[in-house]
């Protein structure tokens, strides 16, 4: 894994650790490969849910367009510099997750 996909999915261990102690502890069982699929996943989620939660002196709905459009380009590119969108993109192509999920 390249420098930037392994801190891509280190971003998003990051973000599931400082949210939700007991779901990483949970996580931190799992084989290393599966962790970084689940912290990526968890990354893309909270931060999506954290639009709903949080910004509310912001234009929510526009937020949540510009990550739904960064993540569509991500999985055309290959790459985003936004590290939780890269290391969900990556992990949906490995997985071969479908996008109706």
């Amino acid at each position: 894994m390249d420098l930037y996909s392994e801190t891509a999915f280190s971003t998003s261990k990051l973000i599931t650790k400082k949210y939700s102690t007991s779901f990483s502890k949970a996580v931190d069982l799992l084989e290393a490969e599966k962790q970084d699929a689940i912290y990526s996943i968890y990354g893309f989620v909270r931060f999506a849910d954290e639009v709903v939660d949080t910004f509310h002196q912001n234009n929510k709905k526009q937020l949540l367009d510009d990550f739904e459009r960064n993540l569509k380009s991500a999985l055309t590119e290959g790459l985003s510099l936004n590290p939780v969108l890269h290391a969900f993109s990556l992990t949906i192509k490995k997985y071969n997750i479908d996008m109706q999920y």
